[in-house]
């Protein structure tokens, strides 16, 4: 597997948005409101890597997994952590967010962040698995209740 910085000359946006759109297929009528990723558009998504910083890992020419970075002060937040549904499980992630912890070091931040749905306790439990623990809970525009929580990991 090969992990690939997603720059100027990557072309590959509608692979792109079909990996992130598949890996997070299994959040529709769990999740409340609907993720963010149903308003990607190829041009919003190619802009999004124009102003983060993304990785794809590709793996015998398949795209299989995505992370996008993003600086912010005290933390690089993570978004968009996607992986094939065919390749989940075989460390992708974890290599993503190795990834991420040497961006962050290099930009002299200290922590990693990111938020996950209150539904998903799965994605909780291999979150806290990877080191990061419940910093805030937090509710989407429109809603009374908690929707998502946020999740950080410590570099020091």
């Amino acid at each position: 597997m090969e992990l690939l910085r997603i720059g100027e000359n990557f072309r590959r946006w509608d692979e792109l948005l079909a990996l992130i759109l598949s890996s997070f297929a299994y959040m529709d009528g769990t999740i409340d409101p609907p993720s963010s990723a149903h308003r990607l558009t190829l041009a919003s998504l190619a802009q999004k890597a124009r102003d983060e910083i993304a990785f794809a890992a590709i793996e015998k020419g398949r795209l299989i997994g995505c992370v996008f970075l993003k600086p912010e002060p005290g933390s690089l937040y993570i978004g968009k952590l996607a992986i094939a549904p065919a390749s989940q499980g075989k460390g992708i992630g974890r290599r993503l967010l190795t990834i991420a912890e040497e961006i962050a070091r290099e930009k002299g931040l200290p922590a990693l962040r990111l938020e996950t749905r209150i539904e998903l306790a799965g994605n909780h439990a291999t979150f806290a698995g990877w080191g990061f623990v419940r910093t805030a809970e937090n509710s989407h525009p429109g809603f009374t209740r908690i929707t998502s929580i946020e999740m950080q990991k410590r570099l020091d």
